[in-house]
């Protein structure tokens, strides 16, 4: 059993980076599903149970700071955590991500150990064997 964890980038190459990252820190996955941009990634959202979002901030069609608001705005995607990985990011944009629900910001480039802790913080421990959460036992 393992988590659904969405990764949304306009870089193939950045979601690639980020799912191998996801990867190397031990992560129980189920489904690791990608998107291009907000667009995507909502109709991802709308036909998977999801469990996190990694998602950029500046994307092409809708940015992920749309995508965050419509995530808002919906009954059951408002509860979706959602971690911002972006090489921008002001104090003051930061701040207002946080207050649309954002639960965790990274510059990139980012470390193995910031996407796990960034995981565990948000969806909890997992037993490395099993892939089990660990208040499971």
């Amino acid at each position: 059993m393992g988590f659904n964890i969405l990764i949304v980038d306009d870089s193939e190459i950045i979601r690639s980076m980020i799912a191998r990252t996801v990867r190397m820190a031990g992560v129980p996955v189920d489904k690791l599903l990608t998107a291009g941009n907000g667009a995507e990634a909502l109709q991802l959202l709308n036909s998977n149970w999801v469990d996190l979002v990694f998602a950029d901030i500046n994307m092409p069609v809708m940015d992920g700071v749309q995508m965050i608001e419509r995530m808002h705005e919906h009954e059951v995607l408002c509860n979706v955590p959602v971690v911002v990985i972006s090489t921008e990011g002001s104090e003051t944009k930061i701040e207002k991500l946080h207050q649309k629900g954002v639960v965790a910001f990274f510059r990139k480039p980012f470390t193995p150990e910031m996407i796990r802790g960034a995981i565990v913080e948000v969806l909890g421990e997992w037993d490395e064997g099993s892939g089990l959460p660990t208040d499971s036992f």
